[in-house]
């Protein structure tokens, strides 16, 4: 049934799709059907609670640290981390084709129950963790927000999943690889790592002068 309905929604929205639509798909009756699920709503959130569990499978361990990360360039290794968060997004929307397209639509918002929105935020609060930590360290520029970084880094790859899908891209390893490093260009910081360090320090001591000062 899910795979059915998560097909279903893919390729029409939530809103172009029926139950008699699922129900004719499946090869099930209503009865059936509403057993498992009270109604549409319930069967969506359904759907989006187990293709955002794969997707967060398919991004898990991206933090793994090499033994040699210690004596590494920072820079090199949260590069290295960039790599691997964005070629397993891309490899999920190769092998997952039917889901990703299921999550890359913009009107989910509406239906989702808070189950979906926790598991939700459970995904990208990982990847957020880390952003905010290469901000910290002065690896990634502190003028793009958090949120801003994410959402740009997801729409590129729907963008080019979707152009190489209506025949307007050849997307390939190469494409991939081009873009991934745009954004990351986009997102590295181009201060020193030491120098953004101690304009950091400077500014919360100058905070806590002028706290202390009130």
């Amino acid at each position: 049934m899910h795979a059915v309905a998560l097909e279903a929604f893919a390729e029409r929205g939530y809103h172009g799709t029926s139950v008699p639509q699922i129900l004719e798909a499946a090869g099930v009756s209503a009865s059936s059907l509403y057993r498992l699920f009270p109604s549409k709503e319930a069967l969506v959130n359904a759907v989006f609670l187990e293709a955002k569990t794969r997707l967060g499978h398919a991004l898990a361990e991206v933090e793994g640290h090499d033994a040699a990360d210690a004596d590494r360039d920072p820079a090199s290794v949260a590069h290295a981390r960039f790599v691997r968060i964005w070629d397993r997004l891309a490899r999920f929307a190769a092998e997952e084709p039917v889901t990703f397209r299921f999550l890359e639509l913009q009107d989910h918002t509406p239906y989702l129950d808070g189950p979906s929105r926790t598991k939700e935020l459970s995904v990208l609060a990982p990847l957020a963790l880390t952003c905010m930590d290469l901000q910290r360290r002065g690896v990634l520029r502190t003028d793009v927000g958090v949120d801003v970084m994410l959402a740009t880094l997801w729409g590129a790859l729907v963008g080019l999943v979707k152009a190489s899908r209506l025949g307007y891209l050849a997307l390939d390893a190469d494409k991939l690889a081009e873009a991934r490093e745009a954004l990351w260009r986009g997102f590295a910081s181009t201060e020193p790592i030491a120098d953004a360090r101690t304009r950091r320090a400077t500014r919360t001591n100058e905070g806590t002068k002028r706290r202390t000062e009130r």
